[in-house]
């Protein structure tokens, strides 16, 4: 059945061009098919929306997060990414579909109440993924309503494999155990994938699969060329960590010789399909390379602060010619899944690169990046803009809400300034998933009580990996910051 027309009226709309100021939206099928000034044409059967004392943007996209870290949220302070990735199998030990479904429904929830409609969620299962639990996520965005790229995230070594000589730090029991530790054969985990590109069957409009190679250091070549191929074979995204910490930009040049950009690109594996999550740590080349190709970067400022990456060179990628989208990572290293504090800290961390205000984003970059150039990463081409011929995907502020009073330069407001409190509604493809504040699509309160129960489940079970990260986590502590002291030329980290 073919939905009314619907024609949004007395709204102001903002989008990547510019503010428009007053503007009536004609949606015809869940896409935009006009917009022009009050009192626009439309037809007679089509219904209206009142948008009185609301500001419009197009819906924003979240280039990189974890759907699987939400039953996790904030569960470490002074974490590294190394001591993050120590602690995952304490942290998401899921052995249900519905746990997985589960913790993609608590981020799709948070992302569409604070006005984010598509985001590219790599979702990891231990030890490899399913088909069951990556059918269990998409049908949870699919409830929410939300566009998602899902990319099953997949490895074939360990952290104690991947970081040279972290083993043999550690104490010889601990050390034992954990190097007992193993991944499935990297052909297993392709059979796998295979199976899961081969029956999607969900609405690619909206939902659409992919494949991540985690970090390449916990990637065997051979393994990275398969991902490549079965990418190119079905026709998906590729998206990986790249450069995320100094250890990995370290441990890259001396295991390949080259940088990890570098090595990606002699694989096969870089081209416009492809994403790099983070780049923190890639210099002037690296950006050249990806650009080269058409690659992405998604740019995660919140969680490489968090983690004590550093601070990407957005200027930088953008000066070389990357696409740079902008995501928030996971609720485990960036505790929200709010893109409008993505965006004060991407243009925020810009001013911590020095005096120099050229080398500074600006807040319309850094807008665009959220929208248009995280599109571009998941590879909507009709998503991110308030224009006719894109999917009507637009959030709703309140004008009287005191982030918007007085509205004075909209662009700056909404980067700078918004938090999400504004947000009145959200609408995906024309249909309003957020009215008056209120997610239409979920039962928030039952969402909260099945998710404490199952936290609660999740811990008991886990008290006994729990155990075993707290004995490495000292150990990795003083490890990866000596490994980190390598001189390299650049630096991401402030006061250094």
């Amino acid at each position: 059945m073919t939905a009314r027309p619907l024609v949004i009226r007395g709204g102001l709309v903002l989008d990547g061009a510019g503010f428009f100021g007053a503007a009536d939206i004609l949606i015809i099928d869940g896409s935009i098919r006009a917009v022009g000034p009050p009192g626009l044409p439309a037809p007679d059967e089509a219904e209206t929306v009142d948008a009185a004392r609301r500001l419009i943007h197009p819906g924003l996209v979240n280039a990189h997060t974890h759907g699987h870290g939400n039953l996790a949220r904030s569960l470490g302070d002074r974490w590294t990414l190394e001591l993050l990735l120590a602690a995952g199998p304490w942290l998401s030990g899921y052995d249900r579909a519905e746990q997985k479904r589960l913790s993609a429904t608590i981020g799709a929830a948070e992302m569409v109440l604070k006005g984010c409609t598509a985001c590219y969620d790599l979702f990891v299962e231990l030890p490899g993924p399913t088909e069951d639990g990556i059918a269990a996520v998409a049908e949870a965005y699919d409830a929410v309503g939300m566009r998602a790229v899902i990319a099953p995230m997949v490895a074939d070594l360990t952290l104690y494999e991947a970081i040279p000589e972290l083993l043999a730090a550690l104490p010889t029991e601990l050390g034992q155990s954990v190097g007992g530790q193993r991944m499935p054969a990297w052909q297993d985990t392709v059979a796998r994938l295979r199976a899961i590109l081969r029956s999607w069957r969900f609405d690619t409009a909206r939902l659409r699969p992919a494949v991540a190679p985690t970090i390449p250091l916990h990637c065997r070549d051979p393994f990275l060329r398969a991902c490549r191929d079965l990418a190119e074979e079905f026709g998906v995204g590729l998206h990986s960590h790249v450069a995320e910490s100094k250890i990995q930009a370290v441990v890259g040049r001396r295991r390949y010789g080259r940088s990890l950009v570098a090595h990606l690109e002699a694989l096969g594996l870089l081209g416009p399909r492809f994403t790099a999550a983070h780049g923190v740590w890639l210099d002037t080349e690296d950006m050249r390379r990806l650009a080269a190709h058409g690659a992405s970067v998604a740019h995660n400022p919140a969680s490489n602060m968090r983690l004590g990456s550093g601070i990407a060179d957005m200027s930088g990628m953008l000066a070389a010619g990357v696409n740079v989208g902008l995501g928030t990572d996971a609720a485990t290293c960036s505790d929200n899944l709010n893109m409008y504090v993505g965006m004060q800290f991407a243009a925020a961390s810009s001013h911590a690169h020095g005096a120099d205000i050229r080398r500074w984003v600006t807040s319309a970059q850094v807008f665009a990046a959220a929208t248009t150039g995280s599109a571009q990463a998941l590879g909507f081409a009709g998503i991110g803009r308030v224009q006719p011929g894109y999917a009507a995907d637009l959030v709703f502020l309140d004008l009287d809400a005191p982030t918007l009073i007085p509205l004075t330069d909209p662009v700056n407001q909404l980067v700078l300034g918004e938090d999400g409190t504004s947000v009145e509604a959200v609408m995906i493809g024309g249909r309003f998933v957020v009215r008056q504040r209120r997610l239409l699509t979920v039962d928030l309160p039952a969402l909260a009580s099945r998710a404490a129960a199952v936290r609660a489940e999740l811990d008991a079970r886990g008290a006994a990996k729990r155990q075993t990260f707290e004995c490495v986590a000292p150990v990795l502590a003083d490890f990866c910051p000596a490994l980190a002291a390598t001189p390299w030329p650049v630096n991401r980290w402030c006061g250094c």
